[in-house]
Order: C-alpha cells, then structure tokens, then sequence
C-alpha cells in the first residue's frame, strides 16, 4: 500500500509533531490518532467536512497526546494581554502549541485580511519585543506578525467549536512510554465511536453524519442548490485533506495487521481522491455518483473496525 508524501493541510498535526520534538510520531500517524479520518459531518446541512460526526480539532489533539502517554497543560481565556502574558512565559520554556487561530488574520499568508472563521495551528517559538515568531505548518517557518495581529488572529472569535480564545498547549511530558502500535490499536475503539453515530453529540442543528450527509450533499449539487463559496472550500480543502486523511488512515491500520479495514479506507480514499476533478472542471453528474458511491463505505468501514477490536 503506496503511503502519499507531500503537502496537505494536517495544521494540528504538525503542530503537534513539532511541538513533541525528537521521537515524535509523523505528521500522518498522528493525525490518525487525532480520529479525523473516521467519519463524515455535514454541519447545518450545508458545510461538508470529511472528518467524524460531532469531532473537532481540539477533541483529536487531547485524544492523539493522551494516546502517546503525554501530559500538557491547556489554558485560553478572554483577556489579549493575559493572553500574551502566558504566550510570553510559555515560549521561555520551549515551543509552544498555539490554536485555534482564525487563519483570515494571519497577515502573513496572501490573500489574508479577514476573519473567515477557517481554524488554524501554529507553534510558537518566540515573543521577541513587539513580535511573535512561530512556524506555520502551511508553508512558513519562523513566520513573523506583530502582537496586535498575531492576537487578533488567536482571539479566534468566528471558530465556532470553542468557547473561549487564545487557547494553548505547554509543558508537554511523556509520563508513560507507548509504541506507535500500541497506541494505535489503543485509538481503535475510539474510531469505532466516531464511525457510530450518537444522538449526544454536540453538533449544529440540521448537522447530518457519513451516509446521510453524503446523501444530501451529492441532493444539494444535483438541484444546484450548492453555494459558490462551499464549493471553492471543498476544491481547496475538504476533499484533499479527507482523502489524505483516509489513505493515511489505511496505510497505519495495514500495517498493524488490520487488513480489511485497511482495504476500505483504502477504497474510501480512491473514490474520494477520484473527486477532485469533476468538482474542479464542474461535471456535477460524476461528483454526485461518486458521493453516493461513498456514502454506504462508512457503515461497512463502522462494521468492519468494530468486528476487528472485538
């Protein structure tokens, strides 16, 4: 099973690679313990996002790093400068994970200069004067923004999944040792819940899970109902970033002796992979059977890990 290597959006996870330093898992074990790849959410019935029911960021950073046996102190808050203060202390001792950001106010990127609500991660190395440095996993190491406009970001006001910005991750301390496998297989119940789908959930209302968002999505972009602005985020985003997320998902669980459910996060991966071209070049009737081709994958793949953990 061929793994991809190259770019892709995996913010948190390479923040939390480089935050852990030498010894760390890569970038694509980690982000399939985070649980992202396992399951599908159409939130308010109209943003599609190819990661589980109910699962945000934040939720797979706590999982990925209690899976590795680490330990980490998380604060946030409202006030900026008691934000900046913590930054400030933080980064004295060492990197620092910093997110969510909203990434329309990291001035540094092109294109920037808004708040778009598009969630972001970064590690801080540094509060030099009046600036803040960090390594931005999209491409730009030690990166540089004035604390107004680095603060401004990291208020994270439009990221709707948390309750209060500035939030950061320091002090990271391995108090058990794990073994990539181990903590994978340990990460594998955990899929199996994100692939099944409770009514607890906190989501949006009108929010549909796997099969049935899928459903209504490929419903949306065959009565034209899709807007201009979801489908630009699905070219530029949420279909790359699942289909890698699945093809990492099936190259980890293959080499851990799980071959079935492999075979069809492996499949999962061709068929959403397969979507980028007709949802770039506009041929509508091949994005739809494709996601109704990809809608029943995720019961089968629910079945098919819960029978393996057993």
């Amino acid at each position: 099973m061929l793994p991809y290597t190259g770019s892709g959006p995996y913010c948190f996870s390479n923040s939390l690679a480089m935050t852990l330093g030498e010894g760390a898992p890569p970038s694509p074990f980690l982000e399939v313990l985070t649980g992202s790849p396992f399951g599908f959410q159409l939130l308010l019935g109209e943003v599609p996002l190819f990661d589980p029911f109910g699962w945000d960021p934040e939720a797979g950073l706590d999982a990925a790093i209690e899976l590795l046996g680490y330990t980490c102190e998380r604060s946030d808050g409202d006030d900026a400068g008691e934000a900046l203060l913590r930054l400030s202390a933080a980064v004295a001792r060492g990197p620092v994970l910093v997110g969510p950001l909203d990434m329309g106010l990291l001035l540094h990127q092109p294109g920037s200069g808004s708040a778009t609500g598009a969630d972001h991660y970064v590690v801080a190395v540094a509060v030099d004067g009046g600036t803040v440095v960090f390594h931005d996993p999209h491409g730009h190491p030690y990166a540089t923004l004035p604390t107004a406009e680095f603060l401004r970001a990291w208020s994270a006001e439009e990221v709707a999944y948390i309750e209060r910005g500035f939030v950061l991750r320091t002090s990271f301390v391995r108090r058990r040792e794990v073994t990539v496998d181990e903590a994978l297989r340990a990460s594998l119940p955990g899929a199996v819940a994100w692939l099944g789908v409770r009514g607890d959930r906190d989501v949006p209302p009108g929010s549909l899970p796997n099969g049935q968002g899928l459903e209504r999505l490929a419903q949306q972009i065959e009565e034209g109902e899709l807007s201009p602005e979801i489908r630009e985020m699905m070219e530029k985003f949420s279909v790359r970033v699942g289909a890698r997320r699945l093809s990492d998902a099936a190259v980890a669980l293959a080499g851990s002796g799980f071959p079935e459910p492999a075979r069809l996060l492996r499949a999962q991966a061709r068929l959403l992979g397969s979507l980028q071209y007709p949802l770039v070049t506009g041929d509508d009737a091949a994005l739809v059977t494709g996601l109704r081709r990809l809608a029943p994958t995720y019961g089968e793949l629910h079945g098919a890990l819960a029978e393996a953990v057993r």
